[in-house]
């Protein structure tokens, strides 16, 4: 059968040829970026209008991201030492949207403005590009930036990672000599940042009570400001800048978890709009730790295992995920999409811009090394050998990381955001995050295909009419022996009913399975409680462009297609083999290869899933649901050989099985 036509375009070409080893090439590939919004920027360089979609915030304040959320590319490039034909664009709209007698004038900040959230951005680029961001400006435009910018130093914000946008709009006021900076107010706003901080590196996204640790914690913004602060301020504030560099080591040893061996990062919670900017921690951590501008008698040496060539292998290998594998990222023109691996409007949060996606643009921080340093002339790493097959507890996201048998997930309870976010069960509350394969949003609030749900139990008690994913955890722990350990928690989905939840992540005699084990309570009432559990969501079309077949008497068969039968249900396609199988004492579910609608899964827009279905009405009695679920992403054209694996059943521990005292 004939493929699909699929278009191309000069600027996917360009993506796909670009090896993207060396600093040449990834400047290259900020270079095509930063050209393809050249027409869609206004007359004097202000704003930069990227399409029609609304946010909860202005237009004015969503074409101010278009032109402000490049800048950490376009300023890394400068500071590195290379230049941008098309710079100038950016410093007319400095002087322009700052100016209050320009048509183009972004507008004064108010109290928890987004303005705030652009001013990070266009601090660093003061503070590392403005020998040809500033000073090539008149006087009267200077003093315009810096009243714009000072202009939120008495204003009221969010108590969350946005206070690190006022420290690095005074941080780049200061480093341009400006009156407005305002030292005392970036030193009590470091002060307040420094109370999120909760050990051995990580700090939560807001006070006490927020358990709340997703990639603003680390890549998006709290870990990559500690970092470049800790460069730019080591003079001013060295005690400062060197428990940063303290955390970030620290931190580092976890976050290299959250990566797998193809360079993609677990994707978990929100803004993931933002893609490569997942990996910018890498980006900061070699700008923050090379010596290559100086030392200044301080030790920035890297915590074993991690390497400059392994660094430089986790940045690099990101972005050519993205440049290589993803052009659904980009649109025809160069343009970064709203969407994750393709346009997805279900994903999005309600602050997602137009211009919003280009916060990704962090990763090329490591551009602001010169071609000299150490980061560009080591050779790059593959992942460090002693950290495959290793699971690992992140005590303080509450997660258990795992890349045994060569699949990169996590295992999550207890984690859920703070505020009403869109889709955030979704987000924060499934039961475990591929790197591989993605998690499924819904679409729509009625049928089972329409909720994608994914790595998730979810509850219908209205005859399948809506279903119910877990969203808030309760009660959330680790168990366990020092050896091995596991997740405990929580979850209330109507007020009759409760679900205690143990997940159990992999061992070495059965490296592609983790267990999930709920008990339902169910204490009154007279709903027929339905369930359906999914396993892992995975590319849902064959080898002849088709939906996938339906294998009968299938079990011992690799060949790609869907197979259901009893109590299991699996999946295998170019993307891999996805699994399920109920192993419950005492129950008997159903297994489902279910088709979930369009655009539901973020990798995958047309996927299959692995369910468990069944239905209990029976009050008063534990509902006891033992799960085993398999994954293998198909990585390297690996695609065959993997049924020895699917037939190494995991088993419940004694430790285990004593803890939960099944009945």
């Amino acid at each position: 059968m004939a493929k699909p036509f699929t278009s191309s375009s000069p600027f996917h070409d360009q993506c796909r040829l670009n090896p993207l080893r060396s600093r040449t090439d990834v400047a290259s590939f900020l270079t095509s970026i930063l050209d393809a919004l050249g027409p869609y920027t206004s007359p004097n360089g202000a704003r930069v209008h990227l399409g029609f979609t609304a946010t909860h915030f202005d237009e004015v304040a969503a074409q101010l991201e278009g032109f402000s959320r490049p800048i950490w590319g376009l300023a890394s490039l400068i500071a590195g030492g290379g230049s941008y034909d098309g710079a100038s664009r950016w410093r007319s709209g400095l002087a322009s949207g700052t100016n209050p007698e320009n048509e183009e004038f972004w507008g004064n900040m108010r109290d928890k403005d987004q303005r705030m959230v652009e001013c990070s951005a266009i601090g660093y680029a003061l503070s590392v590009a403005g020998h040809e961001l500033w000073e090539p400006l008149s006087e009267t435009a200077k003093k315009n930036i810096g009243n714009w910018l000072g202009g939120m130093n008495d204003k009221e914000m969010p108590n969350t990672n946005w206070l690190w946008f006022r420290v690095f709009a005074n941080l780049g006021l200061s480093n341009v000599n400006s009156p407005r900076a305002d030292p005392q107010r970036m030193k009590a706003d470091l002060d307040h940042l420094d109370t999120f901080y909760i050990g051995d590196g990580w700090s939560r996204d807001g006070p006490e009570g927020i358990v709340q640790l997703d990639y603003y914690s680390s890549s998006f913004a709290i870990q990559v400001a500690q970092l470049l602060y800790s460069r730019l301020a080591q003079k001013e504030d060295p005690k400062r800048c060197e428990e940063f560099r303290n955390r970030a080591g620290m931190f580092a040893l976890d976050f290299i978890h959250y990566f797998d061996y193809e360079g993609r990062a677990i994707l978990f919670g929100r803004s993931l709009v933002y893609r490569f900017a997942m990996s910018a921690f890498w980006s900061a951590l070699a700008f923050a730790f090379d010596p290559s501008n100086g030392n200044d008698g301080v030790d920035y040496s890297l915590p074993a295992p991690l390497t400059w060539g392994v660094i430089k292998g986790l940045q690099l290998r990101n972005i050519r995920y993205w440049a290589h594998t993803q052009p659904g990222a980009f649109d025809r023109s160069g343009i970064l999409t709203l969407g994750f691996s393709y346009p997805n409007h279900n994903l999005l949060e309600n602050y997602n811009s137009p211009g919003s996606p280009y916060w990704a643009c962090k990763a090329f921080i490591c551009l602001a090394l010169p071609e000299t340093s150490i980061f560009w002339t080591v050779e790059e790493e593959e992942y460090p050998d002693s950290l495959r097959n290793t699971t690992r507890v992140m005590k303080h996201a509450l997660q258990i990381t795992t890349n045994i048998g060569g699949h990169t997930y996590l295992l999550s309870s207890g984690q859920q955001c703070s505020y009403p976010v869109k889709q955030s069960a979704a987000k924060y509350g499934k039961l475990a995050y591929s790197a591989a394969f993605g998690y499924s949003v819904p679409v729509a609030s009625l049928t089972l295909e329409e909720l994608g749900g994914d790595s998730t139990l979810a509850i219908s008690g209205d005859g399948e009419e809506t279903w119910k994913c877990r969203r808030v955890t309760k009660e959330a722990h680790f168990e366990g022996s020092v050896e091995k350990q596991w997740l405990r928690s929580m979850w209330y989905p109507f007020p009759d009913v409760e679900i205690e939840t143990w997940l159990i992540p992999p061992t070495l005699d059965a490296p592609l399975w983790h267990i999930r084990v709920h008990c339902i309570r169910m204490h009154s009432g007279d709903r027929v409680l339905s369930t359906a559990e999914g396993g892992w969501a995975v590319y849902g079309q064959g080898q002849n462009e088709r939906a996938l077949d339906s294998i009968q008497d299938g079990e011992d068969s690799e060949s790609e297609g869907t197979f259901a039968t009893g109590g299991l249900a699996r999946v295998v396609s170019k993307a891999g083999v996805a699994g399920i199988v109920d192993l419950s004492p005492d129950v008997a579910r159903k297994g489902q290869a279910l088709r979930t609608d369009a655009n539901t899964n973020i990798i995958a827009a047309r996927a299959v899933l692995p369910v468990l279905r069944a239905e209990y009405e029976e009050k008063g009695k534990n509902i006891w649901l033992v799960t085993a679920v398999f994954g293998l992403p198909f990585d390297n054209n690996k695609t065959n050989g993997w049924m020895e694996e699917w037939k190494k059943r995991p088993v419940l521990s004694k430790e285990l099985l004593d803890t939960i005292s099944i009945k």
